[in-house]
């Protein structure tokens, strides 16, 4: 049988050259760039584009690892393009802030908003049948998924699967959080629907730098991880990210529900392991997000009066917050309303922490219900 492969490789910091040189003895490992890409192709490079943050500030792909697969792809003779879908603005906007356009100019290689979305059928999806996708990520001949390593209140982290979701289209992202509602299991389902219809070619994960604590936005806190991740299969991959960051294998509500669906390989001895021993850079203090968007089944009978005090909720720090608004514009279900302060209705709260996500000042945080901080101390 055939295992997947994940190529593991220690880059220090985001020299170019360096970052160029590991990222290409990781892509030989798996073949070389010939092997996922030909000549005269076009590529949409998707990197993680969420907010519009400088590069210090590790919410983005780095540029010299989007600079470097660039060349990449240009040494194969073949066409790049980079794009993605913020939640907020626009590919091409974003990008200015963390630097990555600066870049793509400086190698010829055009910025473009996933701007239009499209309905498609997918019947060979597990759940969903039907995704809405950007029409110009199905107008490429190929992607090539470029994630940041990040914590996610959510989903625990943002890897290659996750990082598809960006192929949705901004304004059409609060759709798909209400349609798994506070369910953070039929939301993973919908990623790895989506990244299975997509299916990049190559991943590469930039985890030279990466985001722990309440991620992925400006409530998280960068890291010094110096490693880089490279598969062409992103269940494997985030499978062996989580084992070298000291997570278990079902913290990652996709990993968790990839093996109960009998998707890709999600056992960690069936996956060949290239590069690094991975015994050799396991993380023992990364600082995970608590596991806040999966709730306790309750009895209906006893679903009103227990869900706050046994689910963790978004809280607004009103000394930090500077009342922009941007959290109650993106907010899915609509239940968070600006008067002299930020307030959350949380009886109908989803618990998707988009709001966090995407605050600017890193002014909304996590905390735990009250029974549900009870239960975690025994």
């Amino acid at each position: 049988m055939n295992y997947p492969n994940v190529v593991i490789t220690k880059c220090n910091d985001y020299v170019n050259e360096e970052v160029y040189r590991t990222i290409k003895s990781s892509v030989d490992l798996l073949g070389g760039i010939g092997a996922f890409v030909k000549k005269g192709e076009r590529i949409l490079l998707k990197p993680n584009l969420l907010s519009a943050n400088p590069p210090e500030a590790a919410i983005t792909t780095h540029p010299a690892v989007v600079g470097a697969v660039i060349r990449l792809v240009q040494e194969a003779g073949a066409v790049p393009l980079v794009g993605d879908s913020p939640g907020i603005g626009s590919a091409v906007k974003v990008s200015q802030k963390c630097g990555i356009a600066a870049v793509a100019k400086d190698l010829g290689a055009e910025v473009i908003n996933l701007s239009t979305s499209v309905e498609v059928e997918n019947p060979s999806g597990k759940t969903f049948k039907r995704l809405e996708i950007a029409k110009e990520s199905m107008e490429v001949d190929g992607i090539i998924n470029l994630p940041k390593l990040k914590t996610h209140t959510q989903m625990f982290l943002t890897l290659g699967v996750k990082n598809m979701f960006g192929c949705v289209v901004g304004a059409r992202k609060p759709q798909w959080h209400m349609a798994a509602g506070s369910d953070s299991y039929a939301f993973a389902r919908m990623l790895i629907d989506t990244y299975l219809f997509l299916k990049p070619r190559l991943t590469i994960v930039d985890g030279i730098v990466g985001l722990e604590g309440d991620g992925p936005g400006s409530g998280g806190d960068p890291r010094q991880i110096g490693l880089l991740f490279a598969s062409s299969d992103c269940i494997a991959m985030d499978r062996v990210v989580t084992e070298v960051l000291g997570g278990k294998a079902n913290d990652l509500p996709t990993t968790k529900v990839a093996e109960e669906d009998d998707i890709g390989e999600t056992d960690i001895y069936r996956i060949n392991i290239l590069g690094e021993n991975i015994d050799d850079v396991r993380i023992s203090d990364f600082k995970f997000p608590p596991l806040v968007g999966i709730e306790f089944k309750l009895p209906l009978s006893l679903h009103s009066y227990l869900r706050n005090p046994l689910t963790a909720r978004p809280i607004i720090n009103n000394k930090e917050c500077t009342l922009c608004n941007i959290c109650v514009d993106i907010c899915p279900p609509n239940i968070m309303t600006k008067t002299d302060r930020i307030n959350i209705d949380y009886d109908k709260c989803i618990r998707c922490f988009c709001c966090l996500e995407m605050c600017p000042e890193g002014a909304i945080s996590v905390k735990d219900g009250w029974l549900k901080r009870i239960i975690s101390s025994l």
